[in-house]
């Protein structure tokens, strides 16, 4: 069934052709005729008809020459039957379609040049009809330019649609490779920040090292030569860790001189937003604990994506920022009671990078309005203990 249907859709202007011609022909076939009128004359008007209609059938090959060449061969008949066209309903239906193909075709001057030749090849075959009227001759004309006209109006459609999807696909396709970026740099980021902290671990571990080998006496010679060796390491993986950061910095960013951000941080950021005019408040639900300094530093950087976000794009008159301790994690709420997220307003990338960073490290965040208005930028980050 559905093979006969794909055939159908694919084949079905085809058939309805058919359908027409042969209409055409059978009507030709039973109608009375003059008296005077030879049977062979019917015969010839079915030839007459297959003449006509048989350059439709090459219209996929040659969309302009064979809707033209229909109307040339109807045109040139009724210079010698006049009756045939016009009498004929399966054939006037099929100009009429004819008339509306020649509209819809997509190059636009031959569908101009179509226009012209349907009106002045209609009003030639209704002239030659020996009964024709004024009246026919004005209104029989205008009906195939409305024909014209209604495949005309279904093409532009056609092509606003498919405007419409590409740019939609574009959009699309921008908005894929924007969050391709920003998780690119989001990871190259985090890949600069943890830096500092892995350094610092090192550094203190080669300093220990080296400070455990000075004391061991001269009796434990292969012992200080390992430690040895286990400083000579630490420097080594000191040495490439820089060499890596260098390339993961972008050409115009400066090194960072000052030391990681994390929770002791939050209230120096809350005032920098205070002061920027939005009122903020923080709540700590549950008993604090350590955090290991990834953790640490990506509860600081959630917050502060937050709020910026908050601050550029929501026009809210306040923020609460909320942190829960729990057994197993630690959850980080952003709220505030501005406008919500704006088609275009800048917040995806910078979620996207925010969603990345918690991934990292198992963790999952949701954002989007709250139930009560506003916007919730909210995060759950796994803590082993």
């Amino acid at each position: 069934m559905r093979r006969i249907l794909l055939i159908a859709r694919r084949n079905g202007l085809d058939l309805l052709i058919v359908l027409l011609t042969a209409a055409a022909m059978i009507e030709v076939l039973v109608k009375p005729t003059a008296s005077d009128a030879p049977q062979e004359m019917r015969w010839l008007r079915v030839a007459a008809i297959g003449l006509i209609v048989l350059p439709l059938f090459a219209r996929r090959r040659f969309p302009f020459g064979a809707l033209i060449a229909y109307w040339l061969l109807a045109v040139g008949v009724s210079f010698i039957d006049g009756q045939l066209i016009p009498l004929t309903t399966g054939l006037f239906i099929l100009a009429m379609a004819v008339a509306f193909l020649l509209g819809s075709l997509p190059n636009l001057p031959q569908a101009q040049l179509g226009l012209a030749v349907v009106v002045g090849g209609v009003a030639i075959v209704v002239y030659n009809l020996t009964t024709h009227t004024a009246s026919q001759l004005v209104f029989i004309p205008l009906l195939f330019g409305v024909c014209w006209f209604l495949g005309f109006a279904v093409r532009q459609r056609g092509d606003q649609v498919a405007a419409a999807e590409d740019r939609a696909s574009r959009a699309e396709r921008d908005r894929q490779a924007s969050a391709r970026i920003a998780v690119a740099e989001e990871r190259a980021r985090i890949a600069r920040e943890l830096h500092d902290i892995v350094a610092h671990a090192v550094s203190v571990m080669v300093l220990q090292t080296g400070a455990v080998r000075h004391r061991l006496g001269d009796d434990f010679a292969d012992e200080k030569e390992a430690l040895r060796g286990v400083e000579e390491t630490g420097r080594r993986a000191l040495s490439e860790m820089r060499h890596l950061l260098g390339a993961l910095r972008r050409d115009d960013e400066a090194a960072a001189l000052s030391p990681q951000p994390g929770m002791a941080g939050l209230d120096g950021l809350l005032n920098q937003v205070r002061e920027a005019g939005l009122p903020v408040r923080l709540e700590v639900h549950g008993e604090p604990i350590p955090l290991p300094d990834p953790i640490d530093l990506a509860v600081y950087r959630i917050a502060q994506e937050g709020l910026t976000n908050v601050l550029k794009h929501a026009h809210a008159s306040r923020a609460d920022v909320s942190i829960r301790y729990a057994p197993w994690d630690l959850r980080v709420e952003i709220r505030d009671d501005g406008d919500g997220p704006q088609p275009g307003d800048g917040l995806g990338h910078g979620i996207v990078g925010m969603r990345e960073r918690v991934k990292i490290y198992g963790g999952e965040l949701a954002a989007g309005p709250g139930p009560e208005g506003g916007f919730v930028l909210s995060a759950r980050l796994p803590l082993d203990r």
